[in-house]
């Protein structure tokens, strides 16, 4: 037999925390995750994909806005949203490489660096049971990758105007990418912090 739920109504409010607005546009660009994966793979769908990716990538700021807007902020949101970031580029970068539609080492530059983070903010999370806030900075070259891979992969592929779609990709991948490595420097600060701030979890 399972215990009652608290009378002071804190299971149902940690539900609605979960189940809130900006939290639900989150699980929403996961779930598009796996469609546009298996779209931009096959050759005939490859269009279709890269154009799904780019509204992904588009709606980046929606949840965050919108929780703030709303007065929605939650732990697990700062959590998920960047989750679902991270979840998106690594899925569309995979798809691309093995589309052969976006350089290995481009993408490797990317997912070591996210891959990382996530390792070293899952630690602190459960060594420490803290964790980091995310930075504009990361939030701006998260976009920024998110465009810039779609823009060199669709000029790649040679769709219409290919040529200004790689020079954009590029130089927005150029900015992007150093704005990533820095905000990875600043949160090592970051993390290092937190580490010796707090006493170990119990």
């Amino acid at each position: 037999m399972s215990d009652p739920a608290p009378p002071d109504g804190t299971s149902s409010s940690s539900n609605r925390r979960i189940l809130s607005v900006p939290n639900l546009i989150s699980f929403a660009r996961i779930a598009t995750i796996p469609l546009f994966f298996s779209l931009i793979v096959d050759e005939d769908t490859t269009k279709a994909g890269l154009i799904l990716f780019g509204v992904v990538a588009a709606t980046d700021w929606v949840d965050g806005v919108v929780a703030r807007a709303t007065g929605q902020v939650s732990e697990f949101g700062k959590v998920l949203d960047p989750v679902a970031d991270r979840l998106a580029i690594a899925a569309g970068l995979i798809a691309l490489v093995v589309r052969d539609a976006f350089p290995l080492w481009a993408a490797l530059l990317i997912l070591v660096r996210d891959v990382a983070i996530l390792v070293a903010g899952l630690v602190l999370l459960v060594c420490r049971d803290a964790r980091i806030e995310v930075r504009y900075l990361g939030k701006v070259a998260t976009f920024g990758l998110m465009m810039s891979i779609g823009f060199i992969s669709w000029g790649t592929l040679g769709f219409a105007f290919a040529p200004a779609a790689l020079a954009c990709g590029w130089a927005v991948y150029t900015v992007a990418i150093v704005e990533s490595y820095v905000t990875a420097a600043l949160y090592v600060g970051d993390l290092r912090a937190a580490w010796a701030a707090l006493p170990p979890a119990t």
